[in-house]
């Protein structure tokens, strides 16, 4: 009896199929899919958490410091007026030079507060592709050796991101100053036939839109150069151009991964956040206020309200700023792969896996 012949083998007729590409560590030596960047992203957050929440505690606990310095500092400096304030007479309008260095205030401590926070995400952008190096290869990363390597690689990481950043800050900025102008001048328009700030804010909004595909190009298309600044040891300019060749003919897919880890990692913190701060300012908001609470009373709550959220959004960021540089990092590695056949150089460098 003889039978009809089956269907073809999907590999042919005596061919097993190829293996598995090998896997050392987070990651297979192979390109990649979304799977697999995300997977390896959380992969090597759970085992590598130690150097890279140790980092990233010390970094945004440097700038938590930072700015709770320059928020007592500035509290000092304003309490006699908050004093003053107090003592106004029931129902009186205070002057508005009384108000003005109290928003100097604001405005000093928000810089400080940005300042600290760029500083901080560049060391833990430093960090990370110093740990994904290793755990690609499934090989520990100590603390220690993590943290020199990305001291040492700090500056180019600096130099890059910020030429990265103010492609997409500056749509920002004028989108806000456009709106602030256009909102000034309308109001103005009551009293004054003079349109030229409604004018600038327009001109303001129209430029920002019109930046705001540029900037959010040239974001995508320098993701990969903290990357390039750490591993291949490039200088700001040249990891720009380093991102740049490997992110060229893949823009779209590199974007759509890191704004699928960012929407994953926003939403997640926007949720801790929304809860833990309701729970720290739910107290405060149980003391009783009466018409007799002055103006620097109420500016001191809201100081003391500020301290407890922005504490809260710190330790959430601390938690999840190392996911995003993680995928960033894992793309740099998975480009390298598709477009220079890193792999099999990755496999011969390959050690035991970390415990």
């Amino acid at each position: 009896m003889t039978y009809p012949p089956g269907p073809p083998h999907p590999y042919g007729y005596g061919y097993p199929p190829p293996p598995p590409p090998p896997k050392p560590g987070v990651i297979p030596l192979a390109p990649l899919r979304v799977g697999d960047l995300l997977g390896g992203a959380f992969s090597a957050y759970g085992r590598y958490w130690k150097p890279l929440l140790g980092i990233a505690a010390i970094a945004y606990g440097g700038a938590g410091i930072l700015v709770g310095g320059t928020l007592l500092a500035a509290y000092g400096t304003i309490t006699e007026r908050l004093r003053r304030l107090d003592s106004l007479p029931e129902h009186a309008d205070p002057p508005f030079d009384e108000f003005q260095p109290l928003f100097v205030c604001f405005g000093a401590i928000w810089l400080v507060a940005i300042l600290g926070l760029f500083l901080a995400t560049a060391l833990v952008n430093a960090a990370v592709p110093a740990v994904v190096q290793e755990a690609v290869l499934g090989r520990p990363a100590p603390f220690g050796a993590v943290w020199r390597r990305a001291w040492s690689r700090i500056g180019p990481v600096i130099g890059s991101t910020l030429v990265s950043g103010l492609a997409t800050v500056l749509p920002a900025l004028l989108f806000g100053a456009g709106g602030i102008l256009l909102v000034v001048g309308v109001l103005s328009l009551e009293g004054d036939t003079d349109t030229s700030t409604a004018i600038a804010g327009a001109v303001c909004l129209l430029l920002a839109m019109a930046a705001l595909p540029v900037g959010v190009w040239l974001w995508g298309k320098f993701l990969l150069a903290p990357a390039a600044a750490v591993i291949e040891e490039q200088g700001p300019v040249a990891a720009l151009r380093r991102s740049a060749a490997l992110v060229r003919g893949s823009w779209w897919r590199i974007f759509g991964c890191t704004l699928l880890m960012i929407l994953i990692v926003g939403t997640v913190a926007g949720m801790v956040q929304q809860v833990v701060s309701i729970v720290a300012v739910l107290p405060m908001s149980l003391v009783p206020v009466d018409d007799r609470t002055g103006p620097g009373a109420a500016f001191s709550a809201m100081m003391g309200v500020m301290g407890v959220v922005g504490l809260v959004q710190l330790l959430v960021q601390a938690a999840m700023a190392p996911f995003q540089p993680l995928v960033t990092s894992l793309l740099y590695v998975d480009q390298r792969i598709r477009k220079e056949n890193l792999a099999p150089t990755l496999a011969e460098s390959a050690g035991p896996s970390p415990v």
